[in-house]
């Protein structure tokens, strides 16, 4: 099938490649012709573990192409996704801007019947409003569709090219056969294509990603409880997610959830319920509790080194917000860093994959530590921020050599809390009891 995708983004570049590799035409359209010169040389400007090999091997068969000339895509195409940035507005509402901006430049690109795929996150009706667009500027046959991303970061190729299932919004006939035969390849397990209309579709997404950043901050919750009444949080866990009802994901007690996905589409769907007079305390809830769950974690090291941490050097592993992505946005590690360097410490970090994104919100600020070891030299305690594998087990002997004093706060429950005492370190968890900051 000839395919276009619209915005060479975290979404785009996905969605595009794994098109391609399954045999379809795929022209991928960006403004940013330096990105696109660099694409077209296997160089990709985010880390998704297996993507830049897969556009690397379809680029060179031709089935993958990056080009700025939008109308061409268009014209080419039969379908064409939309999957552009919709970044969060100072309302918490989804700016949907660049979405229709896209929209009036197909609408005057049509060159017979399209099928126009919403595969940004929008809100609901966004569809409705991106068919009036393109409306006012053609008398071609088109229809909009709905196709909500479910993609994890870390995980997104394997997500969309073995998903759980598709979504399509579709109030086509005509339109819905064509989504049918494009997902067919992913497909052939058995997972199912959910037909439904647009509006349904546009809703999904964000009751699916709200329902799970409601799992995280409730699991924080109940662990925030187990550190005071002196209960274990991780014992806890596994208790709950026996219950098949409950199941295992999304109840790892932590430092809250960050990215691109979860804040925002919180946020926006509580600017959607609020737009329509719908109360929505639990949302409300849930976002609260994700921003008090990263000062919670400050306060721990606050109690432990005072306020005033002039002098003092924090050696900080981990800096996007979670492993496997070079992502940053909303990660834990700003609001802690931020916190830090607030109060006059000096920190030195390490992160596998994320400092170039770091260097761009902290600049000069902070230290680059080439290795996990080197951030931890003379540093008066170790910050775990982010849970990487390679993080998993260190050398906890030249830990104890490298640091100040032996002091791990660990924000990902990651290491053996007794093991470590042992030892002779301090150390401070998520939903564990530390008795020497009862008082926080």
């Amino acid at each position: 099938m000839k395919v276009c995708v619209v915005g060479t983004g975290y979404v785009g570049l996905v969605v595009g490649t794994c098109l391609a590799e399954m045999g379809n035409d795929v022209i991928c359209v960006d403004k940013d012709l330096t990105k696109l010169a660099k694409l077209e040389q296997g160089i990709i400007p985010i880390y998704e573990p297996g993507l830049e090999e897969l556009i690397k091997v379809n680029v060179s068969e031709g089935r993958l192409t990056f080009t700025d000339d939008l109308k061409m895509a268009v014209q080419k195409s039969l379908v064409c996704f939309i999957a552009v940035g919709t970044p969060q507005g100072e309302d918490g509402s989804a700016d949907l801007k660049y979405v229709y901006d896209v929209a009036e430049s197909i609408g005057k690109s049509l060159n017979g019947y399209k099928v126009i795929i919403d595969k940004s996150t929008v809100p609901v009706g966004t569809a409705e409003k991106v068919t009036e667009i393109i409306k006012a500027q053609t008398n071609e046959e088109f229809d909009v569709v709905s196709n909500p991303e479910f993609l994890k970061q870390g995980a997104a190729v394997d997500d969309f090219l073995k998903p759980d299932r598709v979504v399509i919004g579709s109030n086509s006939q005509r339109a819905t056969e064509i989504m049918q035969e494009l997902y067919a390849p992913f497909l052939r397990t058995g997972n199912p294509v959910i037909i439904m209309d647009v509006k349904s579709a546009e809703m999904t997404k964000y009751a699916a990603n709200s329902f799970l950043a409601v799992k995280i901050s409730y699991a924080n919750e109940i662990a925030n409880i187990c550190e005071k009444v002196g209960a274990d949080a991780e014992m806890v866990r596994i208790g709950m997610c026996s219950d098949k009802r409950i199941g295992t994901q999304f109840l790892f007690p932590g430092l809250g959830y960050g990215g691109s996905c979860f804040p925002k589409d919180v946020k926006a769907l509580l600017k959607t319920a609020k737009d329509y007079g719908c109360d929505y305390q639990l949302l409300e809830s849930a976002d609260k509790v994700n921003k008090l769950q990263r000062q919670i974690f400050i306060d721990k090291i606050l109690k432990r080194f005072g306020e005033n941490l002039s002098g003092m050097t924090f050696g900080i592993w981990g800096l996007a917000f979670k492993p496997k992505t070079n992502d940053m946005r909303e990660a834990p590690a700003i609001t802690i860093i931020n916190a830090l360097l607030e109060r006059g410490a000096n920190v030195q970090a390490y992160d596998p994959k994320a400092f170039d994104c770091a260097e761009m919100i902290f600049g000069d600020k902070i230290t680059y530590a080439k290795s996990s070891y080197e951030a931890l030299k003379n540093a008066d305690c170790m910050l775990l921020l982010t849970e990487w594998n390679e993080f998993r087990r260190p050398d906890f002997d030249r830990i104890k050599e490298l640091l100040k004093e032996p002091v791990i706060f660990d924000g990902r429950n990651q290491y053996d809390g007794k093991r470590l005492t042992e030892r002779g370190f301090e150390y401070y968890s998520v939903g564990k009891k530390n008795p020497e900051l009862q008082a926080v």
